[in-house]
């Protein structure tokens, strides 16, 4: 083997011996509970204002402050009771596979939505799919005259002036 190859060699090895490494090390401090919070506090909110300022809601033994966090340090901006804080609704956030699949154009069964297609169905153009119903609603993807509708959705975005 030629120096660069035994170089190159070796630079690899070294660089899987790292990584695995630092995967033992944090795997063996996630299993510890090392970094994880303790004690009465516990984060609510966030609002982040920019790169590098937010608005933090932190509750503490009941009380719920809320701190301005800057390049300069930490402010108190107030405080209340955790008691007079609003009900927290539920946020139903999409996993980056269905942002993927929306930026793509691909509905969740993997087929490409073709000129306004259903959601969770693959059918186009007026096709039934999943017990859903042409000329009138739909259910669980089923598209309405070339509409779309998902898991569901009784209403279509396009069409429904042919059925209704």
């Amino acid at each position: 083997m030629g120096s660069y190859a035994g170089y190159i060699v070796q630079t690899v090895v070294t660089l899987l011996a790292v990584c695995a490494l630092a995967f033992v090390v944090l795997y063996g401090a996630r299993r510890l509970g090392i970094g994880r919070p303790r004690g009465p506090i516990e984060l609510v909110g966030l609002l982040p204002l920019d790169a590098r300022r937010a608005i933090y809601l932190v509750k503490v033994a009941g009380r719920v402050i809320v701190v301005g966090a800057s390049e300069a340090g930490f402010t108190k901006l107030g405080d209340l009771s955790a008691s007079e804080m609003p009900p927290e609704e539920a946020i139903e956030t999409a996993g980056f596979s269905d942002v993927l699949a929306r930026v793509l154009g691909r509905d969740k069964g993997g087929s490409v939505r073709a000129n306004g297609g259903s959601a969770n169905g693959g059918a186009a153009n007026g096709e039934v799919a999943n017990g859903g119903s042409t000329n009138g609603g739909s259910t669980n993807g089923g598209s309405t005259n070339g509409g779309a509708a998902s898991d569901g959705d009784a209403t279509t975005r396009r069409g429904d002036e042919d059925g209704a």
